[in-house]
């Protein structure tokens, strides 16, 4: 299963590097993406991997919130995902 990375959480004032929302290839509802939570998921780059944890779905259209061990690059937004 893939997913596409939308972009990084955040508010008024900041952006949270390390937490991601995902766009879940076939997952286009809630209670879809309710199952994915506490998934394991990983970025890959250049360098090696960045590993995170499905934490809990974001609004109503499927889209999944990600906490990863550290932050991703900016280069990262658009780009593909694996669950493992």
């Amino acid at each position: 299963m893939n997913g596409k990375i939308l972009h990084f959480r955040q508010n008024r004032h900041t952006t949270s590097g390390n937490h991601i929302l995902i766009e879940v290839s076939g997952v286009d509802s809630r209670e879809k993406a309710e199952k994915l939570v506490g998934k394991a998921v990983t970025y890959k780059t250049k360098n090696g991997e960045i590993n995170g944890k499905i934490a809990s779905p974001h609004g109503n259209k499927g889209v999944v919130r990600a906490i990863f061990d550290r932050g991703l690059p900016g280069q990262a937004l658009s780009e593909t995902v694996t669950f493992a």
